[in-house]
This record gives C-alpha cells, structure tokens and sequence, in this order.
C-alpha cells in the first residue's frame, strides 16, 4: 500500500482496498496490505486499520466466507487438488486468525484508544463468531461460543507485565451480559491456574488485573433470561450450562476459590476481605468452603483479621459455622492501633454484633468491657464519644457485670486484680476488678467524654444508647461541632487573675518594657 501522507490519508487507501476484497476474492491479497497498518507505530494509523479490520472480517463472517470447522494447515490445502472456494475460505481464516492475535497483542499498547479499540473489535468479533459459529456442532442443540477466541482476550486484560484495571473498567459493560459473564469466570479460572504456574513469583500487576477483572463479576438475582446474551439466541435449551443460575454459581465459586488459594500480595488481601461480606460469599454455591481462608485470615492478626471479621460473622451466624477460640481472638484485636485503623467503625460494627448475646458468660463480656476501659485513658476524643457507650451497653445487657461499676460489699483493693497481658479472657480476672478507669475519664479535657462517663454515676436506664452515629465520627466533626455551639453571656475565665489594662498587670513583663502614649 503506498503511503498518502495528507490528513485521512490512511482511512482513504485503507478503505479502497477494503472496498477491493470485498467486491472480488480476485484482490484477496489486499488483505495482507490492511494487516500491515496494523503495525504501523503511529497510533492514528493503527486505530485506522483496526476499523477496517473489523470491517472487513465483520462481513466475512456475516457472509460465510470464512472456513468452518477444524482448521487445516495452510500449506496443505494450497498444495491440494482441492477447489478454489475451499482454499479461499482456509487462507481467508488464517489471516482471520492473524488479524485476532494481533489485535491481542494490541491490548498492550501503549495508547489507551487503541488498547479500547482493540477490545471492542475482539469482542464484535465474539459475537459475530457466536452467531456464525466456525465450528460444527457436535450435536443438534450443541451450544456453540467462541472460548478460544474470547480466552485470548481474557489473557490480554489480565496481563502481567502492565496495570490493565483502566481496559478491565471498559470491558465490564460487557459483563453484564449472561454468556460474557459465565465465560468470563471459566476463562479467567484457567488463566490464573497457568500464570500461576508458568511464573516462580507472580509478577503483582498480574495479580491487580486479575483482582479488577474477578471483583467486577456481579450474579444476577433472577433466573437467566436470553434477553440477557451477548450473543444472540432464539430460545435458551435447558440442557446448556450457561443458562442456568446454580451454574453460574458454581463458576463463580470456582473462580474466586482458584484465585484465593495463592500466595496473594497483603494490599490484595484486604481488598478482597472488604468486598467478601456482600459481593463474595452471597454469590457462593457453597459459602462454607471460604472456611479456611477467613479463619487463616483472621489468625494473621491486626487490620488482615479486623476485615476477616464481617465474612466470619456471616459464616457464623446463617451457616452454623463454630469457631472455639473466635471470642479469644476477638479479645486479642483489642489494643491501642483498634481507635485508628481505617476499619474502626467496621469493626466496632461487628464487636457490638457478636457480644449482644445475653448468653454469653459474664467473665467474657466483663473482660471486654475492662480491656476497652483500659484502652480509653489514651484514645483520641472522637474514640471515647463511642466507646464509652458502648461499654455501658455491655453492662445494660449484662447485669451481672454491674459489679465492675457498683460492688456494695466487695473488698478493699490495694492494686488492679485485672491483668491486661493475659491473652485468655477467661483468666483475666475481669470479674474482679472495677471500671475505674471510666471514673477517671470523668475529668476529661473535653466536656462530652466527661459528660459520657459520668454515665456509670446514675443507675444505668434499660434502652441501650444506639452507637451507630458514633462509629464514623472524626476529630474534624468533633472539632467542628465545637465550634458551632453557642456559648453563653457568661465570662469564660482565661488566666487565674484578670487581666488590668490594655497591657495587663504593673507587674507583668509587657507592662515593664511597654507603655501607652
């Protein structure tokens, strides 16, 4: 193809030859000339040539004018006796096939628009394929897709040399569709199964991508409908797979299974620990197999087992999940880093959830309410405004751990009975101690965390004070709140003797080196 270096240039030549191999088979070998643009280095040339590509292999397929069937070689064909229309359509699927695999390698490149391009031609050519398949059916009713073709661009989005989650973003339009979505989790199972494999050490782009890609995948709720496909059907039979839900499950299953069951980089962990509450187990055929991996998460400790905890919670209560050491470890989440972690209002979240059993022995909830107390002589002030209610809730719902606030008869204590390097709540000796550090949060600098643990001084009211609207309260919101109020007429005093004159007392340092005039 000469080169035309006006402006549209490439789009003109581009598309005369187009026209030519469309018009007679006679100029077939035009072909060759529009797949050489698509190497071109000049973006502008290369998205040109992608459009005719898809053009041209478009109406091909549209046409039945590509091979169908396993694909010979090449070279035997053309060396055979066998007619002009056969041989056409075998060397026009080899360039068909030449034309994909590079359009795979364009996902690569280093400009988005064609990266985009790249993706939305590869999958025009999905749904083409779908719906004139260039394979035969094994049987009547076989449910034909094209996997190879669609598994290629899977491993282009999840590359693991670059950070594709930009393309990974484009591509989810697609997962909304039924087929696209169940083809997706199948083929991504088996390009994390080699990856994994093929590489020593997974490069961490590969896992970000494949991170992108899996957290994207969102089941419907509803049966599947072909209104749904991608690529068009008349009438789903019942006897394919990806019609069916529980299948879809099962994919979905297997997917994130065969992804978690690897060594992932820790940023990666947290990630998925956040959105396995709501958009993971849901989904799960079985939930109970994602057993191991929470409880291995939350024995990691620190912010790894404060996330495991909304997936155990759920284990726990809808799937009868036991866990005999889970208060325990529970108990061992709480030191002073638990008022300033990213997941603080999570956490206390689910604390309040898993303690508001009124089974619960008292030597186990007086050990948490000690441990918070303690914990609270050095937490920020946004901290006490909900913690201290909510160790007054565990007293309302836990008479018998009244004791630590109110001991009529107890015994004089010469020092703290409660020891807080125990990792055993049971053995703590809570129970015997006393909540006296809300006593002395009573002299707080600020006047609400005073106000709120001077709380404990009244009989304690039945209604538990709701600690929703405290658990995300930040110092800023404090401080604004402060600032907000209206003071009153009253004189605030600001120094033990008032201030005489502009300059203040005879005796003060101003007074003696300053005066007015």
């Amino acid at each position: 193809m000469e080169r035309d270096p006006s402006p549209g240039g490439a789009r003109r030549a581009l598309g005369r030859l187009l026209e030519a191999v469309l018009a007679s088979r006679r100029e077939a070998n035009a072909v060759f000339d529009i797949l050489a643009v698509l190497q071109s280095e000049d973006p502008e040339e290369t998205q040109e040539a992608v459009r005719a590509c898809s053009r041209l292999f478009g109406a091909l397929l549209e046409r039945g004018e590509l091979f169908v069937g396993q694909l010979p070689s090449e070279d035997t064909v053309m060396a055979g006796s066998q007619g002009a229309t056969r041989k056409y359509k075998v060397w026009m699927r080899h360039r068909y096939h030449g034309c994909c695999n590079r359009l795979r390698e364009l996902l690569a490149h280093p400009s988005f628009e064609v990266k985009e391009l790249a993706l939305s031609t590869l999958m025009k050519f999905v749904q083409l394929e779908g719906a004139h398949p260039l394979e035969k059916p094994k049987w009547e009713g076989n449910y034909l897709f094209p996997r190879q073709l669609f598994k290629s661009v899977v491993e282009g989005l999840l590359s693991p040399e670059e950070d594709h989650s930009l393309l990974v973003s484009r591509f989810q339009e697609y997962l909304e569709h039924d087929d696209v979505r169940y083809h997706t989790m199948q083929a991504a199972t088996g390009v994390v199964g080699q990856v994994a494999d093929r590489y020593p050490e997974v490069p961490p782009a590969f896992w970000n991508n494949a991170f992108a890609l899996l957290s994207a995948v969102s089941l419907p709720c509803q049966e599947i409908s072909s209104s749904g496909f991608f690529v068009k059907h008349a009438e789903l039979s019942h006897k394919w797979k990806v019609a069916h839900l529980k299948e879809h499950k099962k994919a979905f299953q297997l997917m994130w299974l065969g992804f978690l069951k690897h060594k992932l980089p820790l940023s990666l962990y947290k990630k998925v620990l956040v959105i396995m509450h709501d958009a993971i187990l849901p989904h799960l055929a079985q939930p109970t197999l994602m057993i191991d991996f929470l409880t291995r998460a939350y024995d990691v400790g620190g912010a790894i087992s404060l996330l495991a905890l909304n997936g155990l919670f759920i284990l726990i209560h809808k799937h009868n999940l036991e866990y005999p050491d889970f208060y325990r470890k529970l108990y061992g989440l709480l030191d002073p880093s638990v008022f300033h972690v990213k997941y603080r209002a999570r956490f206390f979240h689910l604390a309040d959830l898993f303690l508001s059993s009124s089974h619960l022995p008292a030597y186990l909830v007086a050990a948490f309410a000690k441990r918070l107390s303690r914990l609270a002589l050095t937490a920020p002030p946004e901290a006490l405004l909900m913690v201290l209610p909510f160790i007054c809730n565990l007293l309302r719902r836990h008479p018998a751990c009244r004791v630590l606030v109110h001991r009529p008869l107890g015994p004089e204590l010469d020092a703290d009975p409660y020891d807080p390097a125990e990792e055993d709540p049971a053995k703590s000796r809570a129970l015997e101690s006393s909540l006296w550090e809300l006593q002395t949060l009573q002299r707080h600098y600020h006047p609400e965390v005073s106000q709120a643990a001077s709380v404990i001084n009244q009989a304690l009211s039945v209604p538990e004070t709701s600690i929703a609207p405290l658990l995300e309260l930040t110092a800023f919101e404090v401080f604004e709140r402060d600032l907000k109020k209206k003071r009153g007429q009253e004189s605030v005093p600001l120094e033990f003797l008032p201030a005489q004159g502009l300059l203040g007392r005879q005796d003060d340092l101003c007074a003696q080196h300053f005066t007015l005039s």
